[in-house]
């Protein structure tokens, strides 16, 4: 699941589908999913493979959280974390598709999707979504007992996401709940217990995802008014690029003091500045009445992604 990739963007009123199989959306007949051979690339657009941002998003606290750890040998962890995050998320947005198939098929804009034109059965979606839990599965295995047990209990949180937008003003927080439950497993998997720093690692990432989702939901403030779907952008109107700014200092301050519980050193604080001044420059330029700009904001994070997972790793491999 991802912010891009499993938010619904909509307009109201549109023409409802009924059986379009004979109509392709252009994202199918180019790039990753046009290589693929007719018959897969409906279930290659379920899984949004052609927009990787949101494996990286769930990836990056992760990665974080190992490299904070010091890592001790399990370098692996780095490639089976990644192989999680990719079936996870792509998991995520076929059952975001399942939920939302009612009210997609309202919506102009995504009333081709696989699921709502027929392209896709219900049964199949289904089955997808196991092969890839079958995936996770694979990944779980590969990790210490304390790990799995919290990744395995992130499930709740990843069923009840996209239900969240019909019932609170903030689905952003929900969604950093999920996206950010990565830094709770890294830190275990590699010493075999949590503590503090992944902690605050994680409650950094919640805050960092409520703001790059609320700029990423810029682009739907109207739409989503007009059926009634809320959100932390509507919720704050022309404030909320201050907001933006709000969480994402929040982020910095939670992420500085992960890296104090293991570092107590001013000098290690100087690893984050990259990402913060990443994250400024972000804050300043985000405009409610610009969505293009906010989206190239959005897709921006997965570079602040890696400029947090480099701070964290000079911490980590120097504190041990």
């Amino acid at each position: 699941m991802g912010p891009e990739q499993t938010r619904t963007p909509r307009r109201a009123n549109a023409p409802a589908v009924t059986a379009v199989t004979d109509i392709v959306p252009d994202s199918e007949r180019r790039g990753v999913i046009g290589a693929l051979p007719p018959r897969l690339r409906p279930l290659a657009s379920l899984m949004r493979l052609d927009r990787p941002i949101g494996t990286w998003l769930l990836y990056w606290p992760c990665a974080w959280s190992v490299a904070l750890a010091g890592i001790e040998r399990r370098w692996d962890l780095f490639l089976w974390l990644a192989l999680g995050a990719f079936a996870m998320r792509s998991a995520g947005c076929v059952y975001n598709d399942i939920v939302d198939r009612d009210l997609d098929r309202r919506v102009e804009r995504t009333r081709l999707r696989p699921l709502v034109s027929k392209r896709v059965s219900l049964t199949a979606a289904w089955v997808l979504i196991a092969i890839l839990c079958g995936l996770g599965l694979l990944v779980l295995l590969q990790l210490n007992v304390a790990a799995a047990i919290i990744a395995m209990a992130s499930i709740a949180l990843v069923a009840a996401y996209p239900f969240m937008k019909r019932i609170t003003w903030w689905p952003q927080a929900w969604l950093g709940l999920v996206f950010s439950w990565g830094a709770l497993v890294g830190w275990p998997a590699v010493t075999g217990s949590l503590d503090w720093p992944p902690v605050l690692l994680w409650l950094g990432s919640v805050a960092w995802v409520i703001g790059y989702d609320t700029l990423y939901a810029f682009q739907d403030i109207e739409d989503d008014a007009l059926v009634g779907v809320k959100s932390s952008a509507r919720r704050m109107g022309a404030k909320a690029p201050l907001g933006v700014g709000i969480f994402y200092a929040l982020a910095v301050l939670l992420w500085g003091a992960a890296v104090w519980a293991v570092r107590p050193d001013w000098v290690a604080l100087l690893a984050l500045a990259p990402a913060a001044l990443h994250l400024l420059n972000q804050a300043l330029r985000a405009d409610v009445g610009n969505g293009e700009g906010a989206l190239r904001l959005f897709r921006s994070n997965r570079t602040c992604g890696l400029l947090v997972f480099l701070g964290m790793l000079v911490v980590g491999l120097t504190s041990r």
